[in-house]
């Protein structure tokens, strides 16, 4: 008699974490696409020296004559300015480019910054609680109850303008949005088993804060830093329009629309439009990116 060998069921595949977090991101086709608009801003700024039609700001490179030719002239040395040029013969295209390293470096410095002084404070407020814990949310409570683009005129008006007192000024508003979403999680955390057995155990304090306690509040912590680099973006801009932001020999995007502001109503459109384009679709494609890592990170708020 012949027997016959039923065949094992298969073997179910088993996604990593990292596999599970991918899939899930890429289901969101809109996510996906501003992941990629994104990433190509990104590219594009930090390649702008080597494909950026002109440096806008070598003096050399300038012709006064060329000032706020409509886009696609051509100007006088044959070159061509596909979306125009300012009131300085500066093409707006290469000025896009580099204002786009500026905007990125002050927003992603900044947010990152904020973070890391915010998260310890946060963590440092849950861990500790009582006193400690009550100053610093009161601190919190004082700094969120200012509009931030007015605490950020305030200080730039006191510390003038440039690079690095833009990233302080938006530091100092930014922290306690960091600070409020880590504690808030770290209060749920610290209660749970395997805290309270790394105290039994007698670890250093700091070991449990950075080793146990911190790993398990990133979710929340990487949405809040995703939409805050876009925020800081838009602060920067709107510090640039105003005149308290970045100096005029470092422009950011706030900067160019700021300069083809006055020349609006006389028809020269393109020094503001495009600019301002620029940064309408950098901030959208990263809450794109922030509102599906919202979802993934946290299903209890998938819509």
């Amino acid at each position: 008699m012949s027997t016959t060998i039923a065949a094992a069921p298969p073997v179910p595949k088993v996604e990593t974490p990292l596999q599970r977090f991918v899939s899930e991101f890429v289901a969101s086709r809109i996510a996906l696409f501003g992941l990629v608009v994104f990433l190509a801003i990104v590219a594009i700024a930090v390649l702008a020296p080597w494909i950026a039609p002109q440096n806008p700001y070598d003096l050399a490179q300038l012709d006064i004559m060329d000032g706020r030719m409509e886009p696609g002239t051509v100007g006088g040395a044959g070159f061509t300015y596909w979306l125009g040029t300012d009131d300085q013969g500066r093409d707006m295209l290469s000025g896009i480019m580099y204002g786009l390293r500026i905007s990125l470096m002050v927003g992603a410095g900044s947010a990152i910054i904020a973070c890391l002084v915010g998260a310890s404070l946060g963590m440092l407020a849950a861990y500790a609680g009582g006193r400690t814990d009550s100053l610093i949310m009161r601190l919190v409570d004082l700094q969120l109850s200012f509009p931030a683009i007015l605490a950020a005129l305030m200080i730039l008006a006191f510390l003038g303008k440039g690079i690095l007192n833009v990233v302080f000024a938006l530091v100092i508003v930014e922290w306690a949005y960091y600070a409020r979403t880590v504690r808030g999680s770290a209060l749920v955390e610290r209660r749970r088993e395997y805290i309270e057995a790394a105290q039994c155990l007698a670890l250093p304090t700091r070991r449990i804060i950075f080793r146990h306690l911190l790993p398990n509040c990133l979710p929340p912590l990487i949405v809040v830093g995703t939409m805050q680099v876009a925020r800081a973006i838009a602060l920067e801009a709107t510090l640039s329009f105003l005149g308290l932001g970045v100096p005029i020999t470092e422009p950011s995007l706030g900067l160019l629309i700021s300069n083809g502001y006055e020349y609006m109503l006389s028809g020269k459109y393109w020094i503001s439009f495009y600019p301002g384009i620029a940064l309408l679709v950098t901030i959208v494609s990263i809450n794109l990116v922030g509102d599906q890592l919202r979802d993934v990170l946290n299903p209890r708020l998938k819509k």
